[in-house]
């Protein structure tokens, strides 16, 4: 008896698996369309606004200093190497997608260990000939913590997201907003039988 034998199911359940076997891969494929998951994968800062409650931080970044020469990735993902960059941003991808999802982010937005030790080293990159006159190179969230050090912002509080201390904090800020996901044939659809109830 082979392995795929092994796994196969019976004749009489083949209809069932394959119909079974279409559905979620539709599902699948319409939630990549939905998330535009596809979308993550890009350094547009556009993208950070897929989520309404990113808009105060793409406002401030757009209208400050860093809008005008780095980009959200430039800053918030590692640079080391591709493969480091791409799983850091899935991580932070399906924690970000699991919090909105669930209706749980709360109202003033904190960086996490994990992504202010990925600033403060962009922060250093960057601004690497800075850094000999003050001590900042190599200071990570754990070396503050213990008195060894001062991360950058703790002395350049408001770069680049001036002072952003809850969702409503630039109110009239102008930002893109995100397409709708809905089809263009289904809105039609959907304007078209509001339309016939009149």
């Amino acid at each position: 008896m082979k392995w795929i034998d092994k796994i196969m199911p019976p004749r009489a359940w083949m209809p069932f698996v394959i119909i079974a076997a279409g559905v979620g891969t539709g599902l699948f494929i319409y939630l990549l369309y939905v998330s535009k998951a596809v979308s993550y994968l890009s350094d547009d800062p556009k993208t950070c606004i897929n989520c309404h409650v990113m808009s105060p931080y793409y406002a401030t970044w757009q209208h400050g200093s860093h809008g005008r020469v780095a980009v959200c990735n430039d800053c918030h993902v590692p640079h080391n190497n591709a493969l480091s960059k791409y799983f850091f941003k899935a991580k932070d991808g399906i924690y970000h997608a699991t919090v909105f999802t669930w209706r749980a982010e709360p109202q003033v937005i904190r960086i996490k260990e994990a992504g202010t030790d990925v600033v403060q080293e962009n922060c250093q990159r960057c601004h690497n000939h800075m850094n000999e006159k003050v001590k900042t190179v190599g200071i990570t969230l754990a070396d503050k913590d213990h008195g060894k050090g001062k991360l950058c912002w703790d002395c350049h509080r408001e770069v680049p997201h001036g002072t952003v201390n809850s969702l409503s904090a630039v109110p009239d800020a102008r930002v893109p907003l995100p397409e709708s996901p809905v089809p263009l044939w289904l809105r039609d659809k959907m304007s078209d039988k509001g339309n016939n109830k009149n």
